[in-house]
Parts: C-alpha cells; sequence; structure tokens
C-alpha cells in the first residue's frame, strides 16, 4: 500500500510522519492552503457583543486557531458566559486547550448532522449563534439553527485556496510512485483532486485507487465521481484515518 495524503498542512503533514513511522509508505500532496479570513478583525467585538448563554460554533481547528490569534492581540479572552460547541473531538479539545472552557460535541459521528442532535440544540428562541468558519462551507448548521430559533452570523476566520499543480506532470509522478491509496478530507478536496488528474490517468489509475473518506456524505460523492473501493473512518481526526488503513 503506498499512500497519498490530500489533508492539509499541519495535519496532513503530521498523518504521514505517523504512517512512515509505521512502515508504511505515504506521500503529502495537500490540496488547499489556508490565510486569514476577512471577518477576523470585527470577531473579538462580536463576541463581546453577545449575552450570557448565546452560542459559539467552531467547525475546524483552523477556526481556532486563526480567532484565538486575533483574540489575544486584542487583549482578551474566550468569554466564560458562552456556551461553545464544535464539530468534532479534535476541534472540541482544541478549542478547550486554547480556552480553558468547557465545549461540546457529538461523540459519535464528528459532523453538523450529530451535532445537530444534541438536546440543547433543539429549542432555541432567542439566542445569538457565532459560526466561525472558512470562506465558503456548508449551510446546514446555521440553516438548522435559525429554524430552531437562533439568530446566526457567520464569522470568516479564514480563506481556502487551492494548491495549483500541473495535473498530468504530477498524475504521472504519484503513478510512478506506486500510490494506489489516497485520503481525502473534505468535499471540495476530492472534487479539486478529480478534476486536477487528465482523463487519461483518472480512467487508468486515479478511480482505481482505494479512497479513505471521513463521512458517508463524502463517500457519496466519490461513488457519484466514479470510486469503487471506498472506506469511511469513524471520524475526521488522523487517529481515525489510521485506523482507516490498516
Amino acid at each position: 500500500m503506498t499512500i497519498l495524503v490530500t489533508r492539509p498542512s499541519p495535519f496532513g503533514e503530521q498523518l504521514v510522519s505517523r504512517l512512515r513511522a509505521l512502515g508504511r509508505v505515504a506521500y503529502h500532496a495537500p490540496l488547499i492552503d489556508f490565510a486569514p479570513g476577512r471577518d477576523l478583525p470585527k470577531l473579538p467585538q462580536a463576541l463581546q457583543q453577545l449575552n450570557d448563554g448565546d452560542l459559539v460554533f467552531v467547525v475546524s481547528q483552523h477556526s481556532v486557531n486563526y480567532a484565538n490569534s486575533v483574540i489575544g492581540r486584542a487583549g482578551l479572552t474566550w468569554p466564560a458566559r458562552l456556551t461553545y460547541y464544535a464539530i468534532g473531538r479534535a476541534t472540541g479539545l482544541a478549542m478547550h486547550r486554547i480556552s480553558s472552557l468547557p465545549v461540546e460535541y457529538p461523540r459519535e459521528q464528528q459532523i453538523s448532522e450529530t451535532l445537530l442532535l444534541l438536546p440543547a440544540l433543539q429549542k432555541l428562541d432567542g439566542k445569538q449563534a457565532l459560526i466561525l468558519r472558512g470562506n465558503g462551507g456548508r449551510e446546514l448548521l446555521g440553516d438548522r439553527l435559525s429554524e430552531r430559533g437562533a439568530n446566526v452570523s457567520y464569522y470568516e476566520c479564514y480563506q481556502r485556496s487551492p494548491v495549483h499543480y500541473d495535473g498530468s506532470e504530477q498524475s504521472a509522478h504519484w503513478q510512478r510512485a506506486g500510490v494506489d491509496t489516497l485520503v481525502v478530507t473534505s468535499g471540495e478536496m476530492l472534487q479539486q483532486l478529480y478534476t486536477l488528474v487528465p482523463d487519461y490517468y483518472r480512467s487508468s489509475w486515479l478511480l482505481r485507487c482505494r479512497l479513505v473518506v471521513v463521512s458517508e456524505r463524502l463517500a457519496t460523492l466519490a461513488q457519484e465521481l466514479g470510486w469503487s473501493m471506498i472506506r469511511v473512518a469513524d471520524n475526521a481526526d488522523n487517529d481515525a484515518l489510521i485506523r482507516a488503513l490498516q
């Protein structure tokens, strides 16, 4: 098994290092880069204006890191009077480490759909909800919170931008390297990889690779694009991806 990890830095590099320590052949080719988001300067004031018991949702560790940097520069701390939620365990733990505050997250599937099942999120009349995320992204979380009575605001904490490769050259390199297993952690990256690889390499190599993804939604998209060997990791963190690659 020769593994290509497309997860962005630093988590993609960390996964490759761990796989190599286990004796696996693994390469890192991040498909997305990150930069500070346009709403970061407004975030400290927005947090200060929230009322006791209002809600803050962090959708990724990148949200946590970028938001915390601007809050620290403003000489502030995360308000203890708010209630914090994260999509997954790794993001929740990251948020807890930097804030020392309780953070709720789904213990099973780490996706928005599972987070929305939490009892405390069923009736939200009169609550303010801040969603800290990257540019674009799914609207499901915000839409459901609004339907339950919350006043939802999105704050773009970071921007994603594609990493550019020469598709033919890179595909030939990956095929020559014997890559037969792909790790992809978002629909955006899956579509980007599919589009990057030219038709010839797509049919002769890409769609014949085993694919490890992090949700059933991604698995369905992969099937629609033409993959047949798909494994869904039980979570989106590197521990779960390593288990899926056993």
